[in-house]
C-alpha cells in the first residue's frame, strides 16, 4: 500500500456508514449523516473545480495561435449567458426553466436523431460481418423500434389487438433499461466492495 493511511481512513468511513444503514444506534447515524454532509460538501467543490478547468481548458483553446477553437468560443458565450441568466431570475424561476428547456430539448432531440442513425448503421454493419441469429435479431429490433418510435403506426392504436401488441412491445425497452440498472447497481456495489477490502484504492492516486 502506497499510502496506508488513506486507506484505514477510506476504508474505516465506508465500514462506518454501511453499518449505520443496518445497525440502529444513534451514534452511528449522527456519524453517518455527518460524514455523507462533508462528502456532499466536497462533491460541490469538485464540481466548481471541474467547472474552472472547464473555462480554462476551453479559454487557453481560444487564445491558440495556429487554431483558435471557434467551438469554444460559443461554449464559453453560452455559459456566460446561462450563468448570468441564474443569478438574475434564480434557478426555480420559469423564466430560468423555460430558458434552459427551449436549449436543451433541441440537444436532446438532435442526439436522438443522431443516436438512431447510428444505430441503424451499427445494425447493418453487425450483420454484414457476422451473420447469425442474434444479427438477425438485433436488426429486428432496431428497424421495429425505430419505426414504433416514429409514431408510423400510431393510426393502428384504434385497433384493440394492434394496441395490445404495441404496448407489449413498448413494455422491451422498459425491461432492458431495469436491467442496465441493475448492472450498474451490481457494479457499484462490487466497486465499493473492493474499496472497502482495500483492492482497489483510486483516493492513493
Amino acid at each position: 500500500m502506497r499510502n496506508p493511511v488513506a486507506t484505514a481512513i477510506a476504508i474505516a468511513v465506508g465500514l462506518i456508514i454501511l453499518i449505520g444503514y443496518f445497525v440502529p444506534l444513534g451514534i452511528l447515524s449522527n456519524i453517518r449523516i455527518y460524514l455523507l454532509d462533508w462528502a456532499i460538501g466536497l462533491a460541490g467543490v469538485a464540481s466548481v473545480v471541474a467547472i474552472i478547468n472547464l473555462l480554462l481548458v476551453h479559454g487557453r483553446k481560444i487564445k491558440d495561435r495556429r487554431e483558435p477553437d471557434r467551438y469554444s468560443i460559443l461554449l464559453l458565450l453560452a455559459f456566460a449567458a446561462t450563468f448570468i441568466v441564474g443569478l438574475v431570475f434564480g434557478p426555480a424561476s420559469g423564466t430560468f426553466q423555460n430558458i434552459i428547456t427551449s436549449i436543451q430539448v433541441p440537444i436532446e432531440a438532435s442526439l436522438m436523431a443522431v443516436l438512431a442513425v447510428s444505430l441503424t448503421y451499427a445494425s447493418l454493419r453487425l450483420f454484414k460481418r457476422r451473420k447469425g441469429w442474434m444479427a438477425v435479431v438485433f436488426v429486428i429490433s432496431t428497424i421495429v423500434f425505430l419505426v414504433i418510435g416514429s409514431g408510423f403506426l400510431s393510426i393502428g392504436t384504434q385497433m384493440p389487438v394492434v394496441r395490445d401488441i404495441l404496448g407489449a412491445l413498448n413494455m422491451l425497452p422498459i425491461a432492458g433499461a431495469r436491467g442496465i440498472l441493475l448492472g450498474i447497481a451490481l457494479g457499484g456495489l462490487t466497486t465499493g466492495l473492493r474499496i472497502l477490502m482495500g483492492a482497489d484504492r483510486p483516493y492513493s492516486g
